[in-house]
Order: structure tokens, then C-alpha cells, then sequence
């Protein structure tokens, strides 16, 4: 009779150490996130005040990154570690782009003179993982990797193309309109589907205007969209016909000869 409060103990106590274990990973990745390109060096007291962490604990996590290699302390901080030049040699080699299609979006970008980016579904979001800036001084840029919301934009439209009602609620309830907005995203998905190409203006962003068409897959699925992006003056009646054009022409190139990207075979 006494065993199952004893096993209802030792459950308890495995449950605490995951959740400790998961919090240490948060903690310890929330650290690392705060290396940027404007900030290559952060101090026990950055960690402090932007994590809310308590002194010692910052302390600890600082230092147990700095033995496993993904930190690096040095007399002004500490910087990125070369234990992440291996993860990003394997992010590099999984997600880079065939070089064929590197260059179809730089003569893209050269020739409608605004921002070209890729971007792929990751749950309620899309993943920027190409993108070729605009020569232009005013123009779009979207860091390789940023994660923009699915509730708006061209690309959003042509991406959720195949999307289920379920993924469709949860995009809805993640946006500033709530659960109504799934009736406006099922009319802009579905007229991007019969046009085979969609156009935003400042839905996520005043002032930013884009122009998307769907990357097919071997399939027939959607797998990715190719955007131009830019100041919504520049996208003119006139300007969004010529940028659909030439991203149907980029598109159409990249579909036909097989898609490369991470998932591989699924396409």
C-alpha cells in the first residue's frame, strides 16, 4: 500500500528534473541570443539585466558555455565560441542555396532593383533562408534566418496554399485580429492560388509593399515563395505587373529543375 505514494514521489522528482534540465537549455540559449552583430561581446552583467538571471546563475551558465566552446571569455567578455563555427558549418552546408539559384536571385534583385527573398513554413511562421538585397539605398532587408509571421504578407498568401484549417486557427489567433481573421486569409489564399501569385501593402509593416509567387515542388506542393519587397511607393500598378513576371519566369526555373533545399527528398 505504500508503494504508489513512493512512486508517485519518484515521478515527481523526474518530472522536476526535466523541467529543470529545460530550463537550464532556455536559460543557456537565451544567453547565446544575445550575441549580435552590433553586440559581439557581452558581460555577466548584460546577461543580468537582459534575462532577468540572478548574478550566480549567470554566472554558472556563462561558464559552462565557455568549457563546452560555445562561449569564449576574453578581457572585454565573452564572444562567440569556436565550438559554434561546427553548427555553423552544418547550418551553412544544409541550408545555403544551390549556387544556380544564388545567382538567379542576384539578377533578379539587379534587374527589378528591390529585395529578393525565400522564404519556407515553420509552423505559424516563415523563415527567411535566402535573400538578395536591393542596390537601392531605401530598400527591405530581412535577416537570413528571422522568422516573420504567417498572418500577412504576399509570401504568407502563396505559402498556405495547402495549409489545413487547424494550422489556419492558430495563425489567426497569433495575429492582432484574433480568430476572425481566418476568413480573410482563406480569401487571400485562395486568390493567390487562382492567380498564382499575390501582392501586399503594408499589411505587417506600413509603408512596405511585396510581390510573391509559389516554388512548386516536384509534388505539386508548395514547398517555398519568392518575394520582391520594398518602399510601397516604388510598387506601382505598373511595377507590380513587370516584378510578377519576373518572379513566374525565376520561379518557374527553380520548380523545374527540382527545388534544393533542407527537406530534401520531400519535395
Amino acid at each position: 500500500m505504500k508503494a504508489a505514494p513512493q512512486n508517485g514521489r519518484a515521478d515527481q522528482a523526474v518530472l522536476a528534473e526535466k523541467a529543470t534540465g529545460v530550463r537550464s537549455v532556455q536559460r543557456a540559449l537565451d544567453i547565446l541570443a544575445l550575441l549580435t552583430e552590433d553586440r559581439p561581446f557581452i558581460t555577466i552583467r548584460d546577461i543580468v539585466e537582459v534575462t532577468g538571471l540572478a548574478k550566480t546563475t549567470a554566472i554558472r551558465l556563462a561558464q559552462e558555455l565557455d568549457h563546452s566552446g560555445l562561449l569564449w571569455s576574453t578581457s572585454s567578455g565573452y564572444m562567440a565560441g569556436p565550438g559554434l563555427w561546427r553548427w555553423a558549418y552544418l547550418a551553412q552546408r544544409s541550408w545555403e542555396l544551390p549556387l544556380e539559384t544564388q545567382r538567379a536571385m542576384r539578377e533578379l534583385a539587379s534587374r527589378a532593383r528591390e529585395t529578393v527573398n525565400v522564404y519556407m513554413v515553420r509552423d505559424i511562421y516563415r523563415v527567411c533562408i535566402a535573400q538578395q538585397e536591393s542596390p537601392q539605398p531605401l530598400r527591405h532587408v530581412v535577416h537570413i534566418g528571422d522568422e516573420l509571421p504567417l498572418w500577412g504578407g504576399a509570401s504568407a498568401k502563396v505559402l498556405l496554399r495547402d495549409a489545413g484549417p487547424h494550422l489556419l486557427a492558430r495563425i489567426a489567433r497569433s495575429s492582432p485580429y484574433g480568430d476572425a481573421h481566418v476568413k480573410r486569409l482563406r480569401e487571400w489564399i485562395d486568390d493567390a492560388a487562382a492567380q498564382g501569385s499575390a501582392i501586399s501593402h503594408g499589411e505587417r509593416e506600413d509603408g512596405l509593399s511585396a510581390v510573391a509567387v509559389p516554388i512548386i515542388g516536384r509534388s505539386g506542393s508548395v514547398v517555398a515563395a519568392i518575394a520582391l519587397s520594398g518602399p510601397t511607393v516604388r510598387f506601382t500598378d505598373e511595377r507590380i505587373v513587370e516584378f510578377t513576371a519576373e518572379l513566374i519566369e525565376v520561379s518557374s526555373r527553380l520548380s523545374e529543375r527540382g527545388f534544393e533545399h533542407p527537406l530534401g527528398s520531400s519535395i
